[in-house]
């Protein structure tokens, strides 16, 4: 079974995440959802990666804070693309995070979305659109998803448009 995979470094990450997950719900595509940290619980974190891989995740989408890193712990134990998601808050209301999860070593790559809501939104639509690399139903789902935002855009301009 296909799934993505959501991993918070902790509950206060929750509510911004679930934004991701309830994209994932939209389009029908399964995913688990788990807290665990690469600095607290770097063994859970170790652990469930090998679980997951072998249950069938096809991409782990990571969402920490600071600099905690858990994107770069996740792709350190796995070949499968990671997208990270830094979350604000700190001292540096995010930049850390960002730059933590953004700056990776050859070889490590991180997919980094942004901060906060649209963050956990966009990681859902990539890792779908990884999904839909071998799943058609799922491709032409996002391609009608484009067309409805596309007439968003349209309609929501001929609300206020003056045009000459």
């Amino acid at each position: 079974m296909n799934f993505v995979s959501i991993i918070m470094g902790s509950k206060s990450d929750y509510e911004i995440m679930k934004n991701c997950a309830d994209t994932f719900e939209k389009f029908n595509v399964k995913y688990e959802m788990i807290i665990s940290s690469a600095h607290r619980s770097p063994a859970r974190t170790k652990d469930y990666v090998k679980s997951a891989e072998e249950k069938g995740a096809v991409a782990f989408i990571a969402a920490a804070g600071m600099a905690a890193h858990l994107a770069g712990a996740l792709a350190a134990t796995t070949t499968k693309p990671v997208i990270g998601v830094p979350m604000k808050g700190g001292a540096m209301d995010g930049m850390d995070a960002m730059l933590s999860t953004v700056q990776m070593p050859a070889g490590m790559p991180v997919g980094t979305v942004a901060l906060g809501r649209s963050g956990a939104i966009n990681a859902a639509y990539f890792a779908m659109q990884i999904l839909a690399i071998s799943d058609k139903e799922l491709a032409v789902k996002l391609k009608e998803d484009r067309l409805v935002q596309a007439k968003k855009v349209e309609t929501d301009s001929a609300s206020i448009e003056v045009i000459l």
